[in-house]
């Protein structure tokens, strides 16, 4: 096994001895997060600038759109969420072949979201919100699916943590990839490449160990149970908070890299810099939550990420090397971001018992959705009042533009960062 591999762990099922355990079992099971992320890049950050630059759709029209179908995507992921704790006591073949399903509708909804065959305004507006529907749908029942399955595996902190770094890993190599190949091979070549890897993950999480039985024989957890613990709330909102802190500017980084920095051909490589920087700092992560707990570790990225971030603001043309440390440093401090929050939750799973991984992790689905929602249709409708129209090197609509993307974010972590001092690691500390 790789270094990497060694850092972040082979989890075994509970019980399992040495010679019991299967030797890449966060491997077969994180994989499926690669199609997935590779997925989420485009449709939260390429379609926006796809969209409005490229097929001349008014941002605030588009704004108003993804607000639109992102928040009935959210309010869907909890009622998938309880759907998937009965799949998961389903025999391995039938929920295999769900998957498989929500897979071959998800490469398909992708191709025609890029590929609209219609023009005009209305017609795209109407053509692109069926489409994200679509891919909404397939995207979410996968999500929650695989995020519910790895919830029942591992039993410590440091074993979710592991299970949550494999897949997280194997995410931000499909961010990676979907950052450079777009740039690099166009729209087609990356909905093929789509496909590919859907496939490549469902086979990989066949091999994978079955997520393990919650005991007893009571039913899955009602709707809104998650609800009814405190804690799962208070987690929840600095998980809120802190995610539209991170979706503004995963909303705004082409937009930003374009017209602000004029380095549009740098665009693959400061991504691809960025979610390599936070591949990177999986295992350091891992190990710092090993040694500090979980909610400690993500009080420690998040402080990293606003003394990153902070400075963008003030680069301007010419500034691409600059913004290339920014990227660097930021992504180091996401690692924090993609290995506490999930395990944190897996863990208060593991301490209400039950049968309630989907339905939270729906919830949890629905947050990270939420996000993205508020971004998208908060952002670009002020954007566009504050005067900033792509493509255009007004100074006052950059100068707005360059304020939203990061003095904006790092003010939301830093109050993040102080829900999560007071709301969690002074009441929560074993954490």
């Amino acid at each position: 096994m790789t270094p990497v591999g060694r850092a972040l762990g082979a989890v075994p099922p509970a019980g399992a001895g040495a010679a019991q355990r299967p030797r890449l079992p966060g491997l077969f099971y994180g994989l499926l997060g690669l199609p997935l992320a590779f997925v989420a890049l485009p449709l939260y950050v390429l379609l926006p600038h796809h969209y409005a630059a490229g097929l001349g759709v008014p941002l605030a029209s588009l704004g108003a759109l993804l607000l639109a179908v992102r928040a009935l995507d959210a309010l869907l992921d909890p009622l998938i969420g309880r759907l998937v704790d009965r799949l998961l006591d389903w025999p391995r073949a039938r929920l295999m072949a769900v998957a498989g399903a929500a897979a071959l509708l998800l490469a398909a909804a992708f191709q025609a979201l890029f590929f609209p065959p219609v023009r005009g305004t209305p017609a795209l507006l109407a053509w692109a919100g069926g489409a994200l529907v679509a891919c909404y749908l397939a995207y979410s029942g996968l999500s929650v699916l695989h995020q519910a399955w790895g919830a029942r595996l591992g039993q410590t902190a440091a074993e979710r943590a592991r299970v949550v770094a494999w897949r997280e890993g194997a995410a931000l190599l499909g961010v990676i990839v979907a950052s450079v190949l777009p740039s690099a091979a166009g729209l087609g070549a990356t909905s093929a490449a789509l496909a590919l890897a859907l496939a490549l993950g469902l086979a990989t999480l066949g091999l994978a160990p079955a997520p393990q039985a919650t005991g007893g024989t009571a039913a899955p957890a009602g709707l809104w149970a998650p609800w009814r613990w405190p804690a799962f709330r208070r987690l929840l909102g600095i998980y809120l908070l802190n995610g539209v802190a991170s979706a503004l500017p995963a909303t705004l980084v082409l937009f930003f890299i374009r017209d602000r920095l004029q380095w549009p051909a740098g665009e693959p490589w400061l991504l691809g810099l960025y979610f390599s920087a936070a591949a990177a700092s999986l295992p350091v992560w891992v190990r710092l939550i090993g040694r500090l707990g979980l909610a400690r570790a993500w009080a420690l990225g998040m402080a990293l990420a606003i003394v990153s971030f902070v400075g963008a603001a003030a680069l301007g043309a010419g500034d691409g090397l600059w913004f290339a440390l920014v990227c660097a440093a930021s992504g180091l401090a996401l690692g924090a971001d993609l290995c506490a929050p999930a395990a944190l939750l897996a863990g208060l799973l593991r301490q209400a018992g039950g049968r309630a991984e989907g339905v939270a992790f729906g919830w949890w689905s629905a947050a990270t959705k939420l996000n993205l929602a508020l971004a998208a249709g908060l952002a670009l409708p002020l954007l566009q009042w504050l005067g900033y129209q792509p493509g255009q090197a007004d100074p006052a609509g950059v100068s707005a533009l360059a304020a939203v993307y990061a003095l904006l974010p790092c003010a939301l972590k830093a109050a993040a960062l102080a829900g999560l001092w007071w709301g969690w690691i002074r009441r929560e500390p074993d954490a």
